[in-house]
């Protein structure tokens, strides 16, 4: 059985079709962004409205409809799913064993300044929480210890989401970029490079951003080192590995090299304490959030001569009446040999997805790796001129790479990090089973979204609506980026929204002459910055920190406006690259 795809619908033009066509992505849009529907729901409502497109307006047969949506959700289940419990499942052993609140401890020790706490915990450690786990788990886990720390609720979720940035695109391991490459059929390396590409310039602004959006220009006082340390040290790291060894270590190994230097940075500045009057502004302008942080409150307690003895501290009480130093903090010190035991799950998963990428080794995974031409759906479907040259079958191979994917490299990590830290198989059999249940739901959701994108890629629809993006000419980069910042918005991942609009931005670069590889990596770099006002991502900060409706829809809105802002950029970016590689011969 053949079936030719067909762009235009029922014998009307482009417009009438494109509207036909992003019938889902408006369904997404309207359960997701107006009527506030959880992502599960949307993302079922959103299949069945597809399937109708599909069937009745593209007149796709509904076997092969069904099996192309299976083909999704057989990829949302592996390697994503796969992929995302274990990553999960590595961070849950440190918690249940206590090495995840050694790691905590001793972040917070080593400096009593709440901007640089929130340069290390937000942005360096949240990108290596990002590039180890994803999926909202940098938000809920740093925003927790910034709240520890004395962080109000409504700060600590702002400044995890503008944080939680750069290094989305690299998050879960790579995540993003390989359903980015399967669903487009573009080589995994050339995607890695050129979205650290874009991302590096993004990257080298965020802690002064990140510090200027809280606190306004005067908060940058004193600590422009350490802002310009974090960011060059973790663009660079983040560009080389994306280009020399892939996207699976990507953020991990940036933001390791970034806490790094702002370790080094601290230990030679050796400053506890921030002069009187200066505190008393940072004060000022945290409190603008909601933030009055411990060390900064004691400042301006101690300068006004109508509060009691009790709130300056004078009966005695160590934390409100001086200038308080971590340890009075009640934060204990330990031993660099505990710090590096605390660490080592995840040192295990770096040691782990370095040896399954190691070429010999990889070479053997792969040939392991069983190919399936998907029932029903493998060169059933054809896709006709002007989105290809000729009429040619569009394949559907799942590649069950079992031993060769980074899920399985994480899963030995693991496996091995329970046995080093004298977990027993009780203990970890109920972390397995927590798993379970906390991904039930994200699973279906991940799955859904797939399921609707690879059923519009096969359909024809994503087709249409790259022939009506084509229209915007040589400004399509800008808007290349612009399309990611909105999937990910409805769709709360930036995996998501690669797999609904990758194959679109590749159909649309192809027609207006640009490099596919560079169009598909500015929908992932510009998805990254809808992450902070996605309302999944803004659900799962608001349960971390206890953010009330009203703060909700206050932090909704105080990330909104940045968030265009950084898509912009992302945009700008993205133009400039598309003519520099006309005008310059530039290559990935």
């Amino acid at each position: 059985m053949t079936w030719y795809q067909t762009y235009l619908l029922f014998g009307h033009g482009l417009g009438f079709s494109v509207l036909l066509a992003a019938l889902p992505i408006l369904t997404l849009l309207l359960l997701l962004g107006v009527l506030r529907k959880p992502a599960w729901f949307a993302g079922m409502c959103g299949l069945v409205v597809t399937f109708a497109l599909a069937t009745l307006a593209y007149k796709m047969p509904v076997v092969t409809a069904v099996s192309a949506a299976g083909f999704g959700v057989a990829f949302g289940l592996f390697p994503i799913t796969w992929l995302i419990f274990w990553a999960i499942a590595l961070f849950r052993v440190t918690v249940e064993t206590g090495q995840f609140e050694i790691i905590k401890n001793s972040i917070g020790r080593l400096t009593p300044d709440p901007r640089l706490q929130a340069l290390l915990i937000a942005f360096a450690f949240g990108a290596f929480l990002e590039g180890a786990a994803g999926f909202g788990t940098p938000v809920a886990i740093a925003a927790s210890m910034l709240i520890g720390l004395g962080f109000s609720p409504f700060s600590a979720s702002a400044i995890c989401l503008l944080a939680n940035t750069a290094p989305v695109a690299f998050g879960s391991i790579g995540i993003p970029i390989i359903t980015l490459a399967g669903i487009t059929g573009l080589p995994l390396e050339k995607l890695s490079g050129a979205i650290g590409a874009i991302c590096t310039p993004v990257a080298l602004i965020i802690p002064a951003y990140l510090i200027v959006a809280i606190g306004g220009w005067t908060a940058t006082s004193g600590i422009w080192v350490p802002l310009l340390v974090s960011g060059a040290v973790f663009g660079a790291v983040q560009l080389a590995v994306s280009v020399y060894v892939g996207p699976q270590l990507t953020d991990i190994l940036a933001a390791i090299a970034s806490i790094a230097a702002l370790i080094a940075v601290l230990r030679m500045r050796r400053e506890r304490v921030v002069h009187e009057g200066h505190a008393a502004l940072m004060m000022e302008r945290f409190a603008r959030m909601g933030t009055v942080p411990i060390a900064r409150r004691a400042v301006a307690l101690s300068r006004d001569t109508h509060l009691s003895r009790k709130e300056r501290g004078e009966d005695g009480a160590p934390g409100v009446g001086a200038e308080l130093t971590m340890e009075e903090r009640v934060l204990p010190s330990y031993p660099i040999g505990t710090v590096l035991y605390a660490w080592m799950p995840y040192g295990l998963l770096v040691a782990c997805v370095i040896l399954s990428g190691w070429c010999p080794l990889q070479r053997v995974f792969e040939r392991a790796t069983v190919s399936l031409h998907w029932p029903l759906l493998h060169d059933v479907v054809y896709r006709v001129p002007p989105i290809v040259a000729k009429a040619s079958p569009y394949h559907a191979v799942f590649a069950f790479n079992y031993l060769a994917t980074p899920g399985t490299a994480c899963m030995v990590a693991t496996l091995l990090a329970a046995v080093c830290l004298r977990m027993s198989p009780k203990q970890f059999g109920r972390v397995l089973v927590a798993v379970v249940k906390q991904l039930r739901l994200p699973t279906a959701t991940v799955s859904l979204v797939l399921a609707i994108a690879f059923l519009m890629n096969y359909c024809g629809a994503t087709a249409t609506l790259g022939l009506a993006f084509a229209a915007s000419g040589r400004a399509f980069p800008f808007f290349s980026a612009l399309l990611g910042w909105m999937g990910v918005f409805l769709t709360g991942s930036d995996t998501s929204s690669n797999a609904l609009f990758g194959n679109l931005q590749v159909v649309t670069a192809q027609r207006l002459g640009f490099d596919p590889v560079l169009m598909a990596a500015a929908n992932s770099s510009g998805g990254v910055m809808g992450k902070m006002i996605s309302l999944q991502t803004i659900a799962i900060a608001a349960a971390a920190t206890g953010l009330n409706a009203a703060d909700q829809v206050r932090l909704f809105r105080f990330t909104l406006k940045h968030s265009i802002v950084l898509a912009v950029v992302v945009g700008c970016i993205a133009l400039a690259y598309a003519y520099e590689k006309q005008v310059l011969g530039f290559r990935f």
